[in-house]
């Protein structure tokens, strides 16, 4: 199988990231296409740069089928036009918060979000609502850091990550924790063993489940909201 992870942003150090940890989780027979945007935000701080990241999106995701690809990922934790996405494709596209909620619903009963910076708090609490999980969501908790920080600076990073985690298992009482940044990739592991703390990469999850619906042949239902655009 071959899917396409597109990074819609123009950093090359967050794609390096991304790549590293979907290799590294993948099955020996699938194939990795990681794309990110020529042109673009540097990296999704604002609203402004999500809708930013839109259009050059929509032609890579297009170009996804052309080039026999089986699925399509959205690497940003915020999937930036993925209704649009899932209209005009007919394979696969998946955006890694969608599914990332989803799983960690199943896996605890409460769930925290580690984000970026305190601008992205009251974003992920009505992302949360519009995925209707509100009920299972302890808290949001900021690391104080950009995006393009979460990538360059690992170590201050899992440093930060660690306190604010603690701090969400003792006072929220969070049973999951989700990283929610591409940024983070390939960091859940080592936080999670230190806090003994379920925490989710976004990337390592969004990867495996969608080669298991490539597997069952399923893909997003064309019957009425992802139906494809009239023109």
């Amino acid at each position: 199988m071959k899917i396409m992870v597109i990074n819609p942003n123009t950093s090359s150090v967050i794609t390096k990231g991304i790549k590293s940890t979907t290799m590294a989780v993948k099955r020996p027979d699938t194939e990795i296409i990681v794309r990110r945007l020529k042109k673009g935000p540097l990296t999704l701080e604002s609203d402004y740069d999500r809708s930013f990241s839109i259009p050059e999106m929509m032609k890579i995701v297009q170009q996804a089928s052309r080039q026999d690809c089986d699925a399509v990922i959205i690497a940003a934790f915020c999937d930036p036009g993925l209704n649009a996405e899932k209209e005009i494709s007919d394979i696969p596209v998946l955006g890694i918060e969608e599914v990332t909620l989803h799983i960690a619903a199943v896996l605890g009963t409460r769930f925290t979000i580690l984000t970026t910076s305190w601008k992205n708090v009251a974003k992920k609490e009505e992302e949360v609502r519009k995925y209707k999980l509100e009920a299972m969501l302890d808290s949001v908790r900021p690391l104080g850091l950009s995006v393009l920080e979460t990538a360059e600076e690992p170590d201050l990073v899992k440093m930060r990550a660690l306190k604010v985690l603690k701090r969400a298992v003792e006072e929220d009482g969070a049973e999951v924790a989700i990283l929610g940044c591409a940024g983070m990739a390939g960091y859940a592991d080592e936080i999670s063993k230190k806090l003994g703390l379920t925490v989710l990469d976004p990337m390592s999850v969004k990867l495996k489940v969608c080669e298991s619906l490539i597997d069952s042949v399923l893909t997003q239902s064309k019957r009425a909201i992802f139906a494809k655009p009239q023109r």
